[in-house]
């Protein structure tokens, strides 16, 4: 009889699934560290208990015009809190695409594009987040 509980992490969100256990697991390192990352970069500074500098607080820039300075801070919010919490991640780009120029994302969109590399194990992979200004 096999464990059902292999794996390195509770999924998120939370999916009810048979095969894991109650909840859907992250199997490889990669999903662990993108789930991650993703956690990392939504979390608002002082929302997480007891590590109040935690989080680059991308969503409070949502509603800023998306210009060359807010694209600036985008950038260098996710780089220090990546360099402080997840130095293991070594960030390769950033790009931060609005309907000006990517015609297929409504008027009120913004979507975050993090492309990284896992030092130790010598692996890359992107991250996109898109997030809705309503």
């Amino acid at each position: 009889m096999s464990n059902k509980l292999q794996g390195y992490s509770v999924s998120l969100p939370l999916i009810y699934d048979k095969q894991d256990g109650p909840y859907r697991l992250n199997k490889t390192l990669k999903d662990v560290v993108r789930q991650n990352l993703k956690n990392l970069i939504l979390t608002d500074p002082g929302e997480r208990i007891m590590v109040p500098n935690f989080g680059a607080g991308i969503r409070r820039l949502l509603f800023e015009p998306m210009n060359s300075v807010v694209r600036g801070k985008v950038t260098s919010r996710i780089i220090s809190q990546v360099s402080e919490y997840m130095g293991f991640v070594q960030i390769s780009d950033i790009i931060v695409l609005t309907s000006e120029n990517d015609p297929d994302l409504g008027p009120n969109t913004v979507r975050l594009v993090v492309k990284y590399n896992l030092g130790n194990v010598n692996d890359s992979d992107t991250l996109i987040i898109t997030q809705n200004q309503y």
